[in-house]
């Protein structure tokens, strides 16, 4: 698509901030005011859209992109969105364990300090197995974890979905919107496998590049999360 404007400006109004192109105010794609909940959010918007040169790309916004995510997804289907989070705390990645080798049971050892801190923070404890044995979580985790997340207003929960489903954790995820972990630790953490056989076996190309995306994805949302609270 070419670029169709010149100036991009932000402006505030009774209902939240919004950014303009040649004095006229953006909609998303479904036609909805984008509006939003704080001036740093909306510069930063307005950035992404002053650095496009002539033939914009998409790809290059990808907080526009998060926050129509939000405003038209997410604000509309609330309750689907937090089951789908959910299922990251039913099956959290924190709670199934290697059995072997033994350098690997150790480095998952790691995510035990996060499995406290979640108990502390939410009183949500999570049992923990071994092997590929299922484990249910107590009804009162689920609870606490339910309420957590239900508590989150839509920009946070787009955010911590994101984070839930590239790491597998709603632990982690959670951490890192807390602002207890930054974007970049949480996916290493969630990555011990794939980094212990990358050391022993050698790294793939393919799958070093498909990491890199994941770990940028999680770094926006990480910024969506700071942006909209600031």
């Amino acid at each position: 698509m070419k670029r169709f404007y010149n100036d991009v400006t932000v402006d505030e109004t009774a209902r939240g901030f919004r950014f303009l192109l040649d004095g006229k105010p953006v909609q998303t794609p479904a036609r909805q005011p984008l509006l939003l909940p704080t001036r740093a959010l909306a510069e930063a918007i307005a950035e992404e859209w002053r650095a496009q040169e002539e033939d914009m790309l998409p790809q290059a916004m990808p907080l526009t992109r998060m926050v129509n995510s939000v405003l038209d997804g997410v604000r509309i289907t609330r309750p689907d969105v937090i089951a789908a989070i959910l299922r990251f705390g039913e099956n959290d990645l924190l709670s199934y364990r290697a059995e072997a080798p033994v350098e690997l049971v150790a480095r998952q050892l790691e995510w035990n300090s996060w499995l406290g801190w979640v108990a502390d923070r939410y009183g949500a404890r999570l049992a923990v197995t071994s092997g590929i044995r299922h484990v249910e979580q107590p009804a009162e985790t689920l609870t606490a974890l339910r309420q957590a997340v239900s508590d989150l207003n839509d920009f946070h929960l787009a955010a911590l979905h994101v984070l839930a489903s590239i790491t597998g954790s709603l632990v982690l995820g959670l951490a890192v919107l807390d602002g207890r972990l930054a974007a970049a630790e949480a996916f290493a953490l969630s990555r011990l496998d794939e980094a212990y056989q990358a050391e022993r076996w050698g790294a793939d190309r393919e799958a070093e590049q498909r990491a890199g995306r994941l770990a940028a994805e999680m770094g926006h949302a990480a910024q969506l999360v700071r942006l909209s609270r600031a």
